[in-house]
C-alpha cells in the first residue's frame, strides 16, 4: 500500500479518537476555563476635590490655614507670578485636590483673572512650586440689535430684550451697555434721546473660553437710529494697541466735552432761572442740571482739566470743580464720596472717575448736580455745542475706509462667521 492510501485511514482514525475523548471531557491538556483567574479590581480615585471660597474680609492665608494647608508661601510663590495676593478678590473658589488615602493637600488651584489660572502643587520633597496655565479664548464677531419700546424705555431694558447673534450673559449684556454709553458719550444722550421705536445696534467681538465661559471684547461699530438722526461711530486701531472711534468721514467721535457726566439716569431738574427748591421751600435759579442715578454710581470728568475745588462746599455737598480751558468750569455736585488722590492742582483726564453719585448736601435723593460756566457764568449743560472731533490722518482714510465699508456692512446684514482679520 502507498503512503498516499495510507494517509486518508489515518486521519479518519485521529478524528474518531478526538471525538471519543470530547465526550468523555478528558483532555489531554490544562482547558482555559480551568485556568484560575483573579478577581476584577476595583479601581477607585486616588484624589478628592474640595472646593472653598474665599470670603469677604479674610486672608489667602486663612482660606489655606483653614483647609488645614501648611508650608504653602503664597507671597513667595506669587511674586514669582508677579500676583499680588492682597488684591485677590472676596468671592474666589480655590480647588483642593487631596490624597484619597493621607487626606492630605496636594494642589491648590484657583483663577486669579479670566485668562490665567494659578495652581501650586506639593513636590515629593514636601515643599510647593507655582505655575501659571493660561486659559485659551476664542474670538468671534456677533451683531447684537435692540429697538426701544415703551416699557423698556433706556439702554439697559432693551439691552436685556434685544437680539444677538450668540449667547450673551446679563452681566455682559449690561457691560455692553456702558460700553455702548462710554463710545457714544459726544454724539447721544441716552438718559434723554431714546424714544420708542429708535434702534440701536452693535457689531462686537465675543470671546468664548475652553470652560464655556463667555464674555465681551471690544466694541467694533455701532448705529444709533435716534428719531431722525442716524449716528454710525466705527473702531479704528491707534497708536496705542486699543480702539479709537470715528464717524463716517473719518472725524473723531472724541469732542472736548461729554454730554453728560453719569451714566444711565433720568433728569429730575433742568436748567432754571426759578425753581421751587425742595428743601428750602422758595424759588430760586438752577443753575446746572440734576441727573437721577443709583447711589453710588460713577460719576465722570467731562472733559480734561485741573481741579479746584474737591471737599464739602455747604449746598453741594462733597463738590468736585474742575478748570477747563477758553475759561469753561464744570462742577459736579452732592457726590457720596471723592477719591483720595483728588485734591486742588491734580490733574484729570476726560471721563476719569472723579466721584460716585449721593445725596450729601442740600439732596433729597441720590443724584449728581451738573453745571457748566463759562467766564463765570452758567449755561445749560444740554445747549453746550463741544468742538469737533480732529480727522484722521490722510494717509490712513483709504485703509479707514476699508475698514469702515467691512463693518458698516456687519451693521447691516449680520456677523461675521470669523473673527475680523486684516
Amino acid at each position: 500500500m502507498t503512503r498516499r492510501a495510507l494517509v486518508f485511514p489515518f486521519a479518519v482514525a485521529v478524528l474518531l479518537a478526538a471525538g471519543a475523548v470530547a465526550l468523555r471531557g478528558n483532555w489531554p491538556w490544562t482547558r482555559l476555563s480551568d485556568v484560575p483567574t483573579a478577581r476584577p479590581i476595583l479601581v477607585t480615585s486616588p484624589f478628592r476635590i474640595v472646593r472653598d471660597t474665599l470670603h469677604g474680609g479674610e486672608s489667602v492665608a486663612t482660606l489655606l490655614h483653614r483647609q488645614g494647608i501648611n508650608g504653602l508661601d503664597l507671597t513667595a510663590l506669587a511674586r514669582v507670578l508677579r500676583l499680588d495676593p492682597t488684591r485677590i478678590r472676596a468671592g474666589l473658589v480655590f480647588s483642593v485636590r487631596r490624597d484619597a488615602t493621607t487626606d492630605a493637600a496636594t494642589h491648590v488651584e484657583f483663577r486669579p483673572n479670566p485668562d490665567e489660572r494659578m495652581r501650586f502643587v506639593r513636590t515629593s520633597a514636601g515643599d510647593w512650586r507655582a505655575e501659571s496655565i493660561p486659559v485659551r479664548w476664542t474670538t468671534d464677531t456677533i451683531r447684537c440689535s435692540l429697538e426701544i419700546a415703551a416699557d423698556q424705555p433706556n439702554l439697559y431694558a432693551a439691552l436685556d430684550h434685544g437680539v444677538c447673534d450668540g449667547a450673551v450673559g446679563p452681566d455682559e449684556r449690561q457691560r455692553l451697555a456702558w460700553q455702548l454709553s462710554d463710545i457714544n458719550a459726544y454724539t447721544v444722550d441716552f438718559s434723554r434721546d431714546l424714544q420708542a421705536g429708535d434702534r440701536v445696534v452693535a457689531v462686537l467681538e465675543r470671546l468664548v473660553s475652553e470652560d464655556g465661559e463667555v464674555r465681551l471684547g471690544s466694541v467694533l461699530a455701532t448705529s444709533e437710529a435716534v428719531g431722525r438722526r442716524t449716528f454710525k461711530t466705527f473702531g479704528y486701531p491707534d497708536a496705542k494697541g486699543g480702539l479709537a472711534y470715528y464717524d463716517q468721514k473719518g472725524a473723531a467721535v472724541k469732542r472736548s466735552f461729554l454730554i453728560s457726566p453719569v451714566d444711565f439716569r433720568y433728569i429730575t431738574s433742568g436748567f432754571s432761572s426759578a425753581r421751587f427748591h425742595p428743601i428750602l421751600g422758595f424759588w430760586r435759579k438752577h443753575e446746572g442740571v440734576d441727573y437721577a442715578a443709583g447711589a453710588g454710581s460713577p460719576v465722570k470728568a467731562a472733559g480734561e482739566g485741573t481741579v479746584t475745588v474737591a471737599g464739602w462746599s455747604g449746598g453741594y455737598g462733597k463738590l468736585v470743580e474742575i478748570r477747563h480751558r477758553s475759561g469753561i468750569i464744570t462742577r459736579y455736585g452732592h457726590l457720596h464720596d471723592i477719591p483720595a488722590w483728588l485734591h486742588p492742582g491734580a490733574h484729570v483726564a476726560q471721563s476719569e472717575v472723579i466721584g460716585h453719585v449721593g445725596m450729601t448736601g442740600l439732596a433729597t435723593g441720590p443724584h449728581l448736580h451738573y453745571e457748566f460756566r463759562v467766564d463765570g457764568k452758567a449755561r445749560d449743560p444740554r445747549s453746550i455745542k463741544s468742538e469737533p472731533g480732529a480727522p484722521l490722518a490722510t494717509s490712513k482714510l483709504a485703509d479707514f475706509e476699508r475698514h469702515r465699508a467691512l463693518l458698516a456692512e456687519l451693521l447691516a446684514r449680520g456677523a461675521a462667521p470669523t473673527p475680523i482679520t486684516e
